[in-house]
């Protein structure tokens, strides 16, 4: 995530400010894609999933094929940014709904069985209540549909860069503050001492039952259920 206002020198000894409707140069954003976009089409043909016909059945030969993408990393690719229509606020709610979300919540499921599972898809071409419909489908084509919506090798969600780098990002914003005559917050942490790798880990936050502190003592992704289970209730282990 690209934060507007300005950077550090290429020397690190002043501040540049950037214009108050600056986000990202188009620029970077035209190279970036490109090569993205070139680097997949390469893996693409290599991996054979790429068809041509007709004028272009020539291209189905490797060499050939990098002889025609070769010239395309030289060309200029254009970004075009434009204001939002609903203003920030509606664009940073729709890239919310990929950066934070799943393909699919949970209260759209209704069943699911060997068979097939159905959930509960959006009409857009019809208003009101009856927009939302039912749909089954087959588990493989569920889950097929479902893994479109991963993101390939090498993309990230959210990716920090210059400023927040996550490798230099605190002596970055050390050097920010000093340059812009910021104090420290008073609310900033404190940095944490080292502990043995199978020490676990102690939340700073007590349970809310009992006003201990909360261990963890298992970490799974979202939408994965957990491998540990507690002990059911008057089980006698003696």
């Amino acid at each position: 995530m690209i934060v507007p206002g300005g950077g550090l020198s290429l020397d690190g000894a002043r501040w540049v400010a950037a214009r108050t409707d600056f986000l990202v140069h188009i620029n970077v954003l035209g190279r970036l894609f490109r090569g993205k976009m070139l680097a997949m089409l390469m893996q693409a043909h290599r991996a054979g999933q790429l068809k041509f016909f007709n004028t272009h059945a020539g291209l189905a030969d490797k060499r050939t094929f990098k002889r025609f993408i070769g010239p395309l990393r030289h060309i200029k690719w254009v970004v075009y940014c434009k204001a939002p229509f609903a203003g920030p606020r509606q664009v940073l709610r729709y890239l919310s709904r990929y950066t934070h979300r799943v393909a699919i919540s949970n209260r759209r499921l209704v069943a699911a069985d060997d068979g097939a599972i159905a959930f509960r898809w959006k009409d857009y071409r019809i208003n009101g209540p009856a927009r939302w419909k039912t749909m089954r489908l087959h588990p493989h084509e569920f889950i097929r549909r479902f893994l479109i919506h991963v993101l390939p090798k090498g993309f990230h969600r959210i990716r920090h860069y210059g400023l927040f780098a996550g490798i230099n990002r605190a002596d970055n914003i050390a050097t920010a503050r000093a340059l812009l005559g910021v104090a420290q917050p008073a609310g900033d942490p404190q940095k944490p001492q080292e502990s043995p790798a199978d020490a676990p880990r102690v939340l700073p936050c007590p349970c809310p039952h009992c006003g201990a502190r909360m261990i963890v003592i298992e970490t799974f992704a979202r939408g994965c259920e957990p491998s540990w289970r507690p002990t059911p209730a008057g089980f006698d282990s003696s």
